[in-house]
């Protein structure tokens, strides 16, 4: 018999990325990324496969990153971004061969590529202050300055302190690589999409002048021309990933209007520029556009949006629905079926090629880190075309999560999984782990977990589930635990283990273990504060104290009000909240697991958690991890992910 997956199975999988096809329709390309243990960091290189014979050519090569591959209109380059010169720049790679051509040689780095219809230009996004230019500062001195704002958003987990600049729009001319600002302000501009005659281009802003009280992104269209705006969106809230109709007469987009603040559920939206009217699509879907799904075998994927096919009349787009990302289908005139629905399936990234009628496809399932698939529209046949990671589970035994529903509180159903140990055997009882996603508007799913076959595989049972406040079932549900954290959702995950433990006699009462990160690691510390069930517990990326989170956090005082509906003129809710102030009850062993630069939940929160627990003598362990932020888990250094599953695996092998 196979062993299970092992914490330094990290360094075996491969990660399959944004795949596009070629407009000719007869070759596609997506990035590969691995974890590099001898060098400690990502590597990812471009790919590309012949489709009628599946045969697999390497484009890059070396030591770096790379992202965003896209085709020119003609299907003879592909323009991407690497970071081989040591900063993110625009790069072009002929089709047909030979050193890919650096395009762009600015400081700060580009991101986001767009070409131009005629295939001549390329926009994308730099980080620019208003005015700056594109010269390179060559030579100056950096001297230590002290960090100066008025802002409340001045630092952000992805980036830290901000630095006065803004996400601005550049055109960049293939021939001569002269880059033209296309805007030129202090508001973050996201770029979608150029329209099909190229004289418009598609972004979202928000311009208000008072950021720390706009919570808000408009979509507009600009004259490249003529330098003239025109707002889309009639309502205020959130909006983007806007996308052409082939003949132009339509922009779908997506989008909100944060009715239910960041729990508010993302929809299609149909805007007509005969009419000047916009119409929302999936009003009566109940379900999250977009992919939700928590995972930490996935790098280099983002959200594919909205795809039109040729006929103008119809697009494809992703939605969350009970434990699977489903791609949809959707007609002008309101049709919207599955265009691809399994049992268990994580589309993470897809392509259309609307001549052919196939759908190149970017899927995870739970045994399965993701690979890409072939999907023919008419028929629904589904075909592999890579095997990136067939030698790791040919040689692994893995664990098939099983899916269950329960009654949670108010007697709401709630979806769960169990997962046998690896090497199972009928009759013996194992030990059980407690897994809580972040979020808490995100959801656990049908895809691979590292982490949960690493546990698998060390013998635990190991159970998830999508509390009250995940997303996938309805927005009354993602709704429902603003201003109830700690209430119906602990009662939920409550109910999960009491169910699991009548359902599943394997599991042994006496040794259970609880885990989570973000949100997931507020309620570790809320269940060992209110209950005594669990024999030990692991709290990651924690919340201990709503209080001084408020002020601390990059999203604190916005999130906090939104979530706890409460702010600092109302302590008393704040710490009612908080599981600090439960603390004398948590008699639960306890590691704390935290990273230094996490912005999101700052390590404040660790600390007092850690010295409250020490202060009351109760057992604890404190890891603190370097030069890591709020994502450690998913996108840390590699030796440090390392450390930390190690960490929880001691952890628990040592109390349960």
């Amino acid at each position: 018999m196979n062993k299970g997956i092992e914490i330094h199975d990290l360094y075996e999988l491969r990660a399959v990325s944004d795949p596009r096809l070629s407009p000719s329709g007869d070759e596609a390309v997506y990035v590969k990324t691995i974890m590099c243990e001898e060098r400690n960091e990502y590597f990812s290189t471009l790919h590309s496969i012949r489709l009628q014979d599946k045969t697999i050519r390497q484009w890059t090569f070396g030591e770096q990153k790379i992202s965003t591959p896209r085709w020119s209109p003609d299907s003879r380059k592909i323009a991407f971004v690497s970071n081989r010169s040591g900063v993110n720049q625009l790069y072009l790679i002929h089709r047909d061969g030979g050193e890919a051509e650096q395009l762009t040689d600015y400081q700060k780095g580009v991101s986001n590529p767009v070409w131009s219809p005629c295939g001549e230009k390329i926009a994308v996004s730099l980080r620019l202050e208003k005015g700056e230019t594109f010269e390179k500062n060559e030579g100056e001195e950096e001297i230590l300055k002290p960090y100066v704002t008025t802002s409340m958003k001045y630092k952000s987990d992805d980036r830290g302190f901000d630095d006065n600049c803004y996400s601005q729009i550049v055109v960049v001319d293939v021939a001569s690589k002269k880059m033209r600002r296309v805007t030129d302000d202090v508001h973050d501009y996201t770029l979608h999409s150029w329209s099909p005659d190229g004289k418009h281009i598609a972004f979202s802003v928000d311009r208000t002048k008072d950021k720390d009280f706009s919570f808000q992104s408009d979509l507009f269209i600009f004259h490249l021309e003529m330098n003239e705006y025109k707002k889309i969106n009639k309502e205020s809230g959130y909006f983007g990933g806007a996308a052409w109709s082939p003949d132009g007469k339509h922009l779908a987009y997506m989008g909100h209007g944060r009715e239910y603040e960041n729990a508010t559920h993302n929809k299609v939206w149909l805007y007509h520029f005969e009419t000047g009217h916009a119409i929302c699509l999936t009003e009566g879907m109940d379900l999250p556009v977009g992919d939700y799904i928590n995972s930490d075998s996935i790098q280099g994927s983002s959200q594919t949006g909205i795809l039109w096919s040729k006929d103008n009349e119809s697009f494809y787009f992703l939605a969350s629905d009970a434990g699977n990302t489903v791609l949809y289908y959707a007609h002008i005139e309101g049709a919207i079926y599955p265009a691809l629905l399994q049992e268990e399936q994580h589309v993470y990234g897809f392509d259309f090629d609307s001549t052919r009628q196939v759908m190149l496809v970017a899927m995870s399932k739970p045994t399965e880190p993701g690979e890409l698939y072939i999907l023919h529209v008419p028929s629904g046949e589904l075909t592999e075309i890579t095997s990136l990671n067939g030698d790791l589970l040919g040689k692994r035994e893995l664990s098939s999560p099983q899916s269950f529903m329960y009654m949670g509180a108010k007697d709401w159903p709630i979806q769960g999984w169990i997962m046998k140990p690896v090497g199972y055997e009928e009759g013996k009882k194992y030990p059980l782990i407690v897994e809580i996603h972040g979020g808490p508007h995100t959801m656990y799913g049908n895809t691979f977990f590292h982490e949960f076959q690493v546990l698998a595989s060390k013998g635990y049972a190991v159970l998830y589930v999508n509390p009250r406040g995940s997303h996938g079932y309805g927005q009354e549900f993602v709704d429902a635990v603003r201003g109830d954290y700690g209430g119906g959702d602990y009662e939920d995950i409550m109910a999960a283990v009491e169910y699991a433990l009548e359902e599943f006699p394997f599991i042994d009462e006496t040794r259970l273990g609880v885990t989570g990160g973000s949100y997931g690691g507020f309620m570790t510390n809320w269940i060992i504060g209110h209950s005594d069930k669990f024999k030990a517990a692991a709290t990651q990326r924690s919340i201990s104290n709503w209080i001084s989170f408020y002020g601390v956090s990059d999203i604190g005082y916005y999130f906090s009000e939104w979530q706890i509906q409460s702010d600092l003129g109302d302590i008393e809710t704040l710490w009612k909240h908080s599981p600090l102030a439960y603390v004398k009850n948590m008699d639960t062993p306890l590691l704390i697991l935290h990273s230094e630069k996490d912005y999101r939940c700052p390590i404040e929160q660790a600390e007092q958690l850690f010295i409250a627990l020490k202060r009351e003598k109760k057992e604890v362990r404190f890891v603190r991890f370097p030069e890591s932020n709020h994502n450690l888990s998913r996108t840390g250094k590699p030796s440090l992910r390392e450390a930390r599953l190690q960490e929880i695996v001691d952890w628990f092998g040592e109390h349960l």
